[in-house]
C-alpha cells in the first residue's frame, strides 16, 4: 500500500457491512444524529475533543469532512444501525504508518448503544478492510487509562496489550497515560480467517 493508492481507496470509501451493521461515509444528512451523541459529555470524556455545542456546530464539521473525503485524506466511516437507518457512532484509522505497514483504528459509539458488542463488531470490520483490501501487516488501538470500556473492546477484537505510555498526551488541561493494544495480520487470519466471522460479542 502507498500514499496514492491510499488516497484514491478513501476518496471515496467502500461500504462495509456486518450483521446489524453498515460502515459508510459520512454525510452532511447525519448532523441530527451525530449531535445526539456527540453533545454527550460520557461519549467524550475519554476522547482529545469536547462535547458539541450545537447542531450548527455538527453541521459545520460535517460539511469539513467532505472536503476531507475528496481529497482521499480522511479515513473514517459513519457506523449506522440498520434496523433504523440512524448512524450511531464513527469507526475507522485515525493514522497511518506507510512505511511500517500499519495503522491505528478508533471508534466512538452513541452511549445507548454501549455494552451490546457494537464497537467490536464495527472495528472487527475495519480491521478485516485493513488486513485484507489495505494489506496492512500490523495495526493498533490506544485507550487513557481508565476508559476500560475501550480496552474491553479491544480485547475483544483479539487485540495484545503492548503497555502503557506514561503522561503521553496533555488532554482537557492534564496529563493522561495512553495503553497501546495491537494485532498482526497472521493473528488476525488465524482467529477469523479470510473473510472473517463476525461474531456480535
Amino acid at each position: 500500500m502507498n500514499h496514492d493508492e491510499l488516497t484514491r481507496i478513501f476518496r471515496d470509501p467502500p461500504v462495509l457491512d456486518t450483521p446489524r451493521l453498515t460502515l459508510r461515509r459520512m454525510l452532511r444528512r447525519d448532523s441530527e444524529d451525530m449531535f445526539a451523541y456527540a453533545r454527550d459529555p460520557a461519549v467524550s470524556e475519554f476522547l482529545l475533543w469536547q462535547p458539541h455545542e450545537s447542531e450548527a456546530y455538527t453541521r459545520r464539521y460535517l460539511n469539513y469532512l467532505q472536503s476531507r473525503y475528496r481529497s482521499g485524506d480522511f479515513h473514517d466511516w459513519a457506523v449506522v444501525w440498520r434496523e433504523s437507518g440512524r448512524m450511531i457512532g464513527t469507526c475507522g484509522f485515525t493514522q497511518f504508518n506507510l512505511e511500517a505497514n500499519s495503522a491505528e483504528i478508533g471508534y466512538v459509539l452513541a452511549r445507548p448503544y454501549w455494552g451490546i458488542g457494537i464497537a467490536p463488531e464495527a472495528a472487527r470490520a475495519v480491521l478485516r478492510f485493513g488486513f485484507r483490501e489495505l494489506r496492512l501487516h500490523r495495526i493498533e488501538a490506544h485507550y487513557m487509562i481508565g476508559n476500560d470500556r475501550s480496552r474491553r473492546v479491544m480485547e475483544k477484537i483479539g487485540m495484545r496489550f503492548e503497555g502503557v505510555r506514561r503522561d503521553s498526551l496533555h488532554v482537557k488541561g492534564r496529563y493522561v497515560s495512553v495503553g497501546v493494544y495491537s494485532i498482526l495480520e497472521d493473528e488476525f487470519r488465524i482467529r477469523y480467517g479470510f473473510p472473517p466471522e463476525d461474531p456480535q460479542n
